[in-house]
């Protein structure tokens, strides 16, 4: 490992590129001395991406063997592949699904005795132990090495569970069912869009899709067993993942106490707006970049209460948003992990409370 602190994204995707970009405007109050990127495909597509990157601080990495094919294109590496993971205090890989494990059995694993941590993002289930921010933050001990950030999604469950269900490490959620309806795509992105909904199958038995089994095991790193079930579904949309959530709870709660709950959390924006384009448009004007970085925006007008007991209504989710808080909270953690939490305040800013 280099001297001071680097900081190694692997991926330029929705989550790569404006990760790279918050790192980078960050960096001083992040107390991060290098940030640097993988880029693997050469294409003129992306080389204005790549040089927006690289003006805002970012330092290019490429496969060695794709050097020629950049230059082409006007574009000059720092490091190649190998190097640039080599030199990271901290990799964060954030490339498509599959592809963190295998980089981990690849390259990771040679180095781990050199370097601090590694993250995988989304679909990465058995790459380490799965967090998110303000959900799980006791469950991750020094012996922690690889840690895999949960889907956006995901987070978005867990965090109305921990809001409703849990009090301190006691569980008064009885049940939970949760209605993932997904963008098609996002607005970056050509290729798979949906021309009207598409339901997903329920491939887990217990669970359904893969956000209940993401979610229960992510409370199990706390000692939890929650009852949990997911559906899912994609809508001709670019806009945001909508939620709707229905938890039964062991005690009673008015409409009043929840929204009061959903309030005090600070990882979770409320908004009286019912559509997900003023959302989006909220986040486009107000975030970083159009990103906020919430768990979940909880629509207010939705929230109702049945029989005392069961919590229900929509939010939307923040997509990308809070995989990067996740993100950037463990990495300053693998950095700092005495005065990581000093060091994040300078996002707050972009943890908003109302939308």
């Amino acid at each position: 490992m280099a001297d001071g602190n680097i900081v190694h994204v692997v991926g330029t995707g929705t989550i790569g590129e404006p990760l790279i970009g918050l790192l980078c405007d960050a960096r001083d109050d992040l107390g991060i001395d290098e940030v640097t990127f993988y880029k693997h495909s050469p294409n003129l597509i992306d080389r204005p991406k790549i040089k927006a990157l690289v003006n805002r601080g970012a330092n290019l990495a490429i496969a060695e063997e794709k050097t020629k094919e950049f230059q082409d294109l006007g574009i000059e590496s720092t490091y190649d592949a190998e190097e640039a993971i080599r030199r990271a205090s901290v990799v964060i890989d954030c490339t498509p699904k599959g592809t963190g494990l295998m980089n981990k059995e690849k390259y990771y694993n040679k180095y781990k005795n050199k370097i601090k941590g590694f993250l995988a993002q989304g679909s990465e289930f058995g790459f380490g132990k799965m967090y998110a921010a303000g959900i799980n933050d006791e469950a991750i001990t020094a012996k922690d090495q690889f840690i895999h950030v949960v889907s956006c999604n995901t987070h978005n469950i867990a965090v109305i569970i921990k809001t409703l269900g849990m009090e301190k490490k006691k569980n008064h959620m009885k049940e939970g069912r949760f209605v993932c309806i997904r963008r098609a795509n996002d607005i970056s992105q050509d290729k798979s869009f949906v021309p009207a909904p598409q339901v997903d199958k329920h491939k887990d038995e217990k669970m359904g899709t893969h956000h209940a089994v993401d979610v229960y095991h992510l409370y199990k790193t706390l000692g939890i067993d929650i009852n949990v079930f997911s559906s899912s579904l994609k809508i001709n949309t670019q806009y945001m993942h909508c939620i709707w959530y229905d938890v039964k709870l062991d005690k009673k709660m008015t409409k009043e106490e929840a929204l009061q709950k959903f309030i005090e959390n600070p990882y979770v924006a409320v908004t009286h707006k019912t559509s997900s384009n003023t959302v989006f448009s909220f986040g486009r004007e107000h975030g970083h970049y159009g990103r906020i970085l919430d768990q979940t925006v909880i629509v207010i007008p939705t929230i109702h209460v049945i029989n005392d007991t069961e919590v229900v209504g929509f939010c939307f989710t923040p997509q990308d948003g809070n995989s990067i808080l996740s993100s950037i909270t463990i990495a300053e953690r693998f950095l700092y992990p005495d005065s990581y939490n000093e060091k994040l305040r300078c996002l707050g800013a972009f943890l908003l409370q109302e939308v």
